[in-house]
């Protein structure tokens, strides 16, 4: 990252890599969502059934 010499990253590269982490971010907060819920939904389809 500081080396010399480096090549610096253009806006669109910064702004993909916004975007990508943002989805990362998102998509980690919905799985741990989902597996929070998992034992309700699990006991749920036991009673179901």
């Amino acid at each position: 990252m500081f080396a010399p010499g480096q090549e610096q990253i253009s806006k669109e590269e910064i702004k993909a890599g916004e975007i990508e982490a943002s989805q990362t971010v998102q998509m980690v907060l919905a799985g741990g969502f989902l597996l929070y819920l998992s034992p309700f939904a699990v006991d749920f389809v036991r009673k179901f059934l």
